[in-house]
């Protein structure tokens, strides 16, 4: 599993990667323009190819681009959608540029719509930004439920992969806050070895592509995405040991989004925390599977 955070590129790639070298990352997630903000931001070729240099055999194995808050695939406003598409397909561009494991995108929203055209809205817009660029995957967020909001169960989840084409370029990022507060029980090993379950049946093992290692503020069923530092909410130490040992999640990128423990971005403290929960979850299969 590739422990990492969130961090931001003011100053550019250089920079970013910088800040995960500094947070002893193995991996790190950047957005790719202004999260709350449509204009586009391209980063300079030579800034690129440095990042490219530094990812070539260094200490970071991995960078997931998060696409911006404001993309909603299943909006019918012509406005909003062609923002939307033109926002998406960049991100993935730039994912392409970057040798990215992905860009993460929440699904949408409904906005009061009906449900089955938000959802073929969506799948349209996948299939045209996978079409519009190269070979960066497109991850598919869970969410946590709250209102009109597309993706809070397996089987939407699916649907949309589905309505999108099946392309072997869509998966899955899972938020371990997104599936407590929608209602999915994963605070044990046994808990989420249940959901995964579920998650394969619909969806399958080989969608599953990133992670976001979130404790959550609120709990189990609450529908609201407030995330807590890593051991401190209602997943605890030992939920957040079971989400980092699951066998089903060796080898992809995990990242802590924050607030971290001091209030703010996350920092080496945070990554810290992860690794000691990841080795207590460990030691906790190993003593169940021996008992």
């Amino acid at each position: 599993m590739l422990i990492g955070a969130h961090v931001s590129t003011a100053g550019g790639l250089v920079n970013a990667h910088a800040r995960g070298v500094e947070n002893r990352a193995d991996a790190i997630q950047v957005f790719n323009q202004s999260p709350r903000m449509w204009r586009p931001t391209r980063w300079k070729d030579d800034d690129i190819a440095a990042f490219l240099e530094l990812m070539d055999g260094g200490p970071i194995r991995s960078v997931v681009i998060h696409a911006v808050y404001l993309v909603n695939c299943a909006s019918k406003d012509p406005d909003i959608r062609e923002k939307s598409l033109a926002s998406l397909v960049h991100s993935l561009r730039m994912g392409d540029a970057i040798g990215a494991a992905g860009v993460v995108l929440h699904p949408g929203s409904t906005v009061g719509e009906p449900h089955g055209e938000a959802l073929e809205r969506v799948g349209d817009a996948l299939r045209f930004a996978l079409e519009e660029s190269d070979s960066c995957p497109l991850l598919l967020e869970d969410t946590a439920g709250a209102g009109n909001t597309l993706g809070r169960s397996f089987e939407e989840l699916g649907d949309l992969v589905q309505r999108a084409g099946g392309h072997d370029r869509l998966g899955l990022c899972l938020d371990s806050c997104h599936l407590l507060a929608s209602g999915f029980d994963v605070r044990t090993a046994d808990g989420l070895t249940e959901v995964m379950d579920s998650c394969v049946s619909l969806v399958g093992e080989d969608r599953l592509r990133c992670l976001h290692v979130n404790d959550s503020q609120t709990p189990l069923g609450s529908n609201r995405d407030r995330h807590a530092p890593l051991g401190d909410g209602e997943l605890g130490a030992r939920g957040c040991g079971a989400f980092l040992s699951e066998p089903r999640f060796e080898g992809l990128p995990a990242i802590f989004e924050g607030p971290g423990v001091e209030g703010k971005a996350p920092a080496k403290e945070d990554l810290d925390r992860a690794r000691k929960f990841r080795a207590n979850g460990l030691r906790a299969r190993k003593r169940r599977a021996s008992s």
